[in-house]
């Protein structure tokens, strides 16, 4: 028992060192501390527990502080003892540093280390090299037990000094990495040695648990500096080319890895530089343990197995010293092995087939490691195990924390041929996934290909293409290279699926077919990989999975699988021919009912498993969609099907009908089958009634001129069916037939059942149907189909209290009332504008945004009532129109997605709205009689235009692409004297600014195209001339722009088209110009001008070449870009001739002669 006597020793000892070192002359400080301290050390450690916190911390401090001044071979020992003492101290009572107190321990111990770590290194595997370690060992672990302190404090001003201080001594002990890796840590008797990899053990502990609790408030200073200590180790560890395998570096990979892993999910600095350098030394892991275990402390330790007396030898991985090594096998695995005597001994793990592995992976146990009654080659392999687990979890957070550079070490982590065969050496991920023994490797392998697979990877795909390897020279371009990749992918993860049966594993797997599929550019791949998938996933869908728990889970995962592959775009000739020849069957025989679209129509039809329904619906309206010429074979069924799922939630009970998780509401899950069932009957509607998108006029095309009209190009609707193949066999495939029957009899037989359903999101699926109404189906309905489908959209949109329901039938209402060949009367624009106009108020963005969309639809539809007669007379005509004004007016005040509709809206009307006639004192006469072109309100015009000014300046691309087009229509209006408006210099530099400055392409293309639509100089008014100038520079320059981004590429031909057409548009009109200023342009331009048209003269005849045409059979965009060309010819030439300029207006003239 201890006494205050002993607390006495403790305080007369360091009292007598700060006096004597108070003295002078001092004496010598090593001599003082060993005689006063250390010769005494067991006496004051008895003293610890009885000494108060803080004096045990000043003294300690105090000590330390002396003996980081260290300096010269005397003070060697002093250190040792000093970092002995204080983690004997530690280990009995931890001492209490306060915030200004800990970055001063830190320091001193730095300064200790430092000293120690810079005297020689003795040999490895020496014991002199022990008594080097020892301390280091010591130190971080007496900063580990005081850091745990923090943490539970969460200190992050101490955590963050504490990884400075580590970061400054593990440079210290980079040559004995290099040095130690490999070397033995036993001496000439067997006996164990300190090891370096104790220590960095220790230290990468203490990064992690720093890390784990501030990593996101460190300085990016500290993040980069931790990257590259860490990176330097991996280094080392990749150096070798092999990892050592024993027991104490078991726990230092461990450390090491779950560090990396705290560090990369925690910092925010760029880890780009850092990449490659981890890739290299993580891959190594992904075989570690897998030889068989490593040596025991003592080398004749013989191994007690019941099948095995072997002596173990040390293993370094990819090369195994021992024939007979094993596999892990779990307990009840290895009982069933002793029962069967007739398993060969020499069964290494990488001739182990994909199903040999994966039979070994059902287990009753949730943990892979739960063997009491396991050997020591049992322990090792768990151990083992998660160490490789930790490295692929590493190369996760990798990829999740630059996907952008990690694009670049796909080739290093996963393979390029033969992923069957089990690799020696340079395994990848799928080399993990196929064959390692234990099943948390495997899922974890899984899981990080999907993170791969995920985001920009997804784009970066999309350049891959499949060659046969023989057509390979030496040379292998990248896109070669991930055809190749993305096809032993597949072969790997089909051949998983058929054969293993773990539940865990399997959803990993149909994870990532779903993210390999809707990366896979399968077009540029072999034509029959996609229908292998397809048929591959059919089979294991038949076959079924044995587990009854996760069997509706994994079977709603593997069909949720075919709505990726039947989503593919472009649709697939070789799946098209598929689905043709399963239709063209019939649908009694025996094919039948072993096809794929049978078995989807099984499982449709099982609404009581409700996930296994809804997942089959999605799969049939993703083939309806992308296949629509094999709907019509399949109607009768479809209809069917979806008219008993119907009737079952109009006529059964609820509760006893749809059966979902206990976690989820009857009502939601039944919601949910009604909802998908709708939307297949809407896709296979949509499929052959041959819906393309709303018929919007050709809304966003580029004017249609000589040089722009082959520029067009085509938008795809994703809620429109894909008509045609790349192949153009079926290309010109027609449609089965319009869909007028199908349509009639969905309308009577369906959406009557759910029209008024009591779910919104059915409801708002049922009216959704109607916007995929085509034109040719509406004007075959009868009047009273008509008027069904008019008064319910419009009923929806004003009475229904659902925002969803409102925005699908203000969808629908915008694709009717866009038909050119209906012939609605004003009564039902009427109420479709009072039904849009009163959802554009709605404070949900989303319904506000549906509306405008449906406004600028009836606004551009109007425009081709305008001579119709059955329109006029009307005594609300004229207020229609106002009202369509300033609602449209009101809406470019809205955000961006409504302000764009809302200036499409006010385009459309500015073209063919007239403005009223007026005497010459500006009063306006009134109108004969109400006519649709007619406003009441004379000044819209002035409105209209201050609202397309400040779209310019506040909207964004959209919203600038349909203010030039807005410009367009309003300059094609007859009745607007563009020389006459005061706004008109305005509007031609706002265009001439996008047309300069513009980033976007589409922008400066619409600009172009706007200002080539006056047809007079006098139109221009004043801004003629800037107009010319504006465009002939932005032609010239247009090759030398540097801005250009990646984006745009595709649109610069059109670019260039447009401005062509709009500079020989207005060469043709500077005859009729007077004008100083254009007249000093074209004097500097002349030649310039002229060369320019020689060049297009040139191209021309080049284009009737190459077609083979002659002057008799050019086609008419040929003979339209010829009169273009020698119009401006002609009128540049009078100008020039009319200024002075004689020689270059008959080069002109004789170039205008030999066009012709």
């Amino acid at each position: 028992m201890f006494t205050a006597a002993s607390a006495g020793k403790w305080r007369t000892a360091f009292l007598s060192l700060r006096d004597e070192i108070s003295t002078t002359p001092q004496p010598p400080v090593p001599r003082l501390l060993q005689d006063l301290i250390f010769s005494h050390s067991d006496s004051l450690l008895s003293a610890v527990s009885l000494l108060p916190p803080h004096e045990l911390t000043s003294d300690s401090l105090f000590l330390l502080d002396l003996v980081s001044k260290a300096d010269g071979p005397d003070w060697i020992p002093v250190s040792l003892h000093t970092c002995q003492l204080i983690h004997d101290v530690c280990a009995r009572v931890l001492v209490q540093p306060n915030s200004s107190s800990w970055p001063l321990l830190l320091h001193s111990f730095a300064c200790v280390l430092e000293f120690l770590l810079r005297q020689p290194m003795p040999s490895p595997s020496s014991t002199a090299y022990s008594s080097r370690i020892e301390p280091v060992i010591q130190c971080f672990d007496t900063l580990r037990r005081l850091a745990a302190l923090c943490h539970r404090n969460s200190s992050h001003p101490e955590n963050i000094h504490l990884v400075k201080f580590v970061l400054r001594i593990i440079p210290f002990l980079h040559h004995d990495l290099v040095a130690s890796y490999g070397c033995s840590n036993q001496d000439s008797t067997g006996k164990k040695l300190l090891s370096l990899w104790d220590a960095m053990a220790l230290a990468f502990d203490m990064f992690g648990g720093a890390f784990s609790v501030s990593g996101s408030l460190f300085p990016n200073d500290v993040g980069q500096s931790t990257l590259e200590v860490l990176r330097k180790v991996m280094d080392v560890l990749a150096s070798k080319g092999q990892l050592v395998e024993d027991r104490s570096m078991w726990r230092f990979y461990s450390c090491l890895l779950d560090c990396v892993h705290v560090v990369l999910t925690n910092i925010k600095c760029p880890v780009s530089d850092h990449v490659s350098s981890f890739i290299a030394a993580l891959r190594m892991f992904f075989c570690f343990g897998l030889n068989g275990p490593p040596q025991f402390t003592h080398p004749d330790v013989v191994h007690k197995d019941k099948q095995f007396n072997v002596k173990l030898s040390p293993l370094v991985s990819g090369v195994s010293k021992n024939a007979e090594n094993t596999p892990y096998r779990p307990p009840h695995l290895r009982k069933r092995d002793d029962s069967n005597s007739k398993l060969p001994v020499s069964c290494d793990w990488r001739r182990l087939s994909a199903h040999d592995s994966a039979s070994s992976d059902v287990i009753s146990s949730d943990s892979d490691f739960s063997d009491n009654e396991g050997s020591f080659r049992d322990s090792y392999g768990a151990q083992s195990s998660k160490v490789r687990i930790a490295a692929i979890v590493c190369i996760q957070d990798l990829c999740q924390a630059d996907s952008k550079s990690f694009t670049t070490q796909w080739m290093a982590l996963v393979p390029t041929n033969d992923v069957l065969k089990p690799r020696k050496f340079e395994a990848t991920l799928m080399t993990c996934l196929l064959f390692d023994p234990h099943l948390k490797v495997r899922i974890a392998s899984a899981s990080a290909l999907s993170t791969m697979m995920d985001g920009p990877s997804s784009i970066f795909l999309q350049v891959a293409e499949y060659k046969e390897s023989s057509k390979y020279g030496s040379f292998m371009p990248l896109s070669n290279s991930l055809g190749l990749v993305l096809m032993q992918l597949h072969t790997g993860i089909l051949h998983l699926i058929q054969r293993d049966n773990n539940g865990r594993l399997l959803i990993q797997l149909f994870k990532f077919l779903i993210l390999l599929i809707s990366s896979t550019p399968y077009s540029r791949m072999p034509g029959d990989l996609l229908p292998k998938v397809i048929m591959s996933l059919h089979a294991r869908i038949k076959e079924g999975f044995p587990f009854k728990n996760d069997k509706t889970g994994l079977l709603a995962a593997a069909i949720g699988c075919l709505t990726a592959a039947f989503s593919t775009f472009p649709p697939q000739m070789n799946v098209h021919n598929m689905l043709l020849d399963e239709t063209s069957a019939g649908f009694d025989g025996s094919e039948w009912k072993s096809g794929v679209i049978f078995t989807l129509f099984r499982f449709a039809e099982q609404y009581s498993e409700a996930p296994t329904c809804i997942e089959a619906l999605q799969v049939l309206r993703a083939m309806a969609l992308n296949y629509p010429t094999i709907v019509s074979a399949c109607w009768e069924r479809v209809s069917i099907l979806v008219y008993k799922l119907l009737q079952s939630a109009v006529v059964e009970d609820p509760a006893t009908t749809w059966k979902g998780s206990v976690k989820e509401p009857v009502g939601y899950i039944g919601d949910k089958i009604l909802t998908a069932a709708i939307k297949v009957l809407d896709g296979c509607l949509r499929a052959i009634s041959g819906f393309k998108g709303s018929e919007d006029l050709h809304y966003d095309r580029i004017m249609d001129t000589p040089f722009t009209s082959d520029c067009i190009r085509s938008i795809r609707i994703s809620s429109a069916p894909s008509y045609g193949f790349e192949n153009p066999e079926f290309g010109q495939e027609p449609l089965f037939q319009a869909g007028c029957y199908q349509w009639s009899e969905a309308i009577r037989k369906h959406i009557v059942l759910v029209l008024h359903n009591g779910s919104a999101v059915v409801r708002s699926t049922v009216v959704t149907c109607f916007a995929g109404i085509t034109s040719s189906v509406f004007v075959s309905f009868s009047q009273k189909e008509r008027d069904f489908v008019t008064s319910s959209i419009i009923n929806a949109a004003l009475h229904d209290k659902s925002p969803s329901v409102r925005s699908a039938a203000c969808r629908a209402i915008g694709v009717i009332s866009c038909f050119p060949e209906t012939s609605l009367s004003i009564g039902i624009y009427e109420k479709f504008i009072l039904a849009v106009e009163a959802n554009t108020r709605d404070p949900l963005n989303s319904v506000r945004v549906t509306s405008s969309w449906a406004l600028a639809n009836v606004c551009e539809a109007l425009r081709y009532r305008v001579n119709d007669r059955s329109f006029e007379g009307s005594n609300t005509t004229s207020q229609v129109v106002d009202s369509l004004i300033e609602c449209a007016l009101r809406l470019t005040e809205d955000g961006d997605k409504v302000k764009a509709n809302a200036v499409r809206a006010l385009g459309s009307i500015s073209k063919y709205v007239k403005l009223r006639c007026m005497t010459s004192n500006h009063e306006v006469l009134p109108s004969p009689h109400h006519h649709l072109s007619c406003a009441v309100d004379s000044s819209w015009l002035e409105r209209t235009v201050q609202a397309f000014l400040s779209c310019v300046t506040t909207g964004n691309v959209k919203v600038q692409w349909n203010v030039c087009h807005a410009l367009s229509n309003l300059f094609s209006n007859e009745t607007v004297k563009l020389q006459d408006m005061d706004w008109a210099p305005s509007v031609f530099s706002i265009l001439l600014l996008l047309l300069r400055d513009a980033s976007n392409f589409k922008i400066r293309i619409q600009a172009a195209a706007a200002l080539a639509v006056p047809v007079t100089p006098l139109a221009y008014r004043r801004s003629f001339p800037d107009v010319v100038k504006g465009v002939w520079h932005t032609l010239q320059n247009l090759n030398s722009d540097r801005e250009t981004t990646p984006t745009n590429f595709e649109y610069k031909r059109s670019l260039e088209n447009q401005l062509t057409s709009t500079m020989l548009h207005l060469l043709s009109l500077v005859s009729s110009g007077r004008c100083e200023a254009l007249t000093d342009f074209l004097l500097k331009k002349a030649s310039f001008l002229e060369e320019w048209l020689r060049g297009l003269c040139v191209t021309l005849k080049e284009e009737d070449n190459a077609s083979g045409s002659s002057s008799s059979t050019s086609t008419s965009g040929e003979k339209q870009k010829k009169e273009l060309i020698c119009k401006a010819i002609r009128s540049l030439a009078s100008s020039l001739e009319a200024r002075g300029i004689p020689e270059v207006a008959l080069k002109l003239q004789e170039l205008d002669s030999n066009v012709n």
